[in-house]
């Protein structure tokens, strides 16, 4: 399957782009999401390097999307961020990209994701950019804003991917990730503001006794069940 060259899945405030008024709203201000987001890349980085030769093909919570698709998708999101604060305040994110040449291996996987992390971090590691204006799908907003999308995307396919895999990869995912996650989540994608179709379904019930990463997954609209 090829990766869709969408930007449907987990990226925050994409309801934003229904008016001129609600595309410059902003969710509040985020602290700085770096640490999180190094957190977040190394659990990414764990559970690529554990996908099984066979299991590229295998689906996931995204609709649509199997574990090639879901791990190209973050893979390119990783360095559309990276190209983005290259470019410094007021770049407009480029459209996503379908990574290629990488065989259904995942070390070759995790080689590629190891380096687009590394390119984020090392641009990120500019103070100035998270308060400089830059211009995504879903809106203009600070670079910490910008990068928390980016740390909700990650931490939401972390658990995609967890999923996909089974066995003991959910339960070892960090909760207080997700919990961290899950606060900006509640600002960033409101339930009352979800265009149909669009990123996120309807807000669903968590299950009785989810985790954190559970209740983020039901926020965004996925199945936690």
């Amino acid at each position: 399957m090829t990766t869709p060259a969408t930007d449907h899945h987990a990226t925050p405030t994409a309801i934003t782009r229904t008016t001129a008024t609600t595309r410059s709203a902003a969710p509040s201000p985020a602290p700085d999401p770096r640490p999180y987001y190094a957190r977040a890349a190394d659990t990414m980085t764990a559970l690529i390097a554990s996908v099984p030769a066979d299991a590229f093909d295998q689906p996931t919570p995204c609709d649509g999307w199997d574990v090639r698709a879901l791990v190209g998708h973050v893979l390119d999101g990783a360095r559309r961020f990276a190209e983005m604060g290259e470019g410094g305040a007021g770049t407009r994110m480029r459209a996503p990209a379908v990574p290629t040449g990488l065989p259904d291996d995942a070390a070759a996987w995790t080689g590629a994701y190891a380096s687009a992390r590394a390119g984020l971090t090392a641009v990120w590691a500019d103070d100035a950019l998270l308060d400089a204006p830059f211009t995504l799908p879903w809106g203009d907003v600070p670079g910490r804003v910008a990068l928390s999308g980016c740390l909700l995307d990650t931490v939401t396919h972390c658990w995609d991917l967890a999923r996909a895999l089974g066995g003991d990869a959910v339960r070892e995912l960090d909760q207080e990730l997700a919990e961290y996650t899950l606060a900006f989540a509640g600002d960033a994608v409101p339930a009352e503001r979800r265009p149909v179709p669009g990123p996120f379904g309807p807000v669903r019930p968590a299950p009785e006794g989810a985790d954190a990463y559970g209740r983020l997954a039901a926020w965004l609209g996925r199945d936690a069940a």
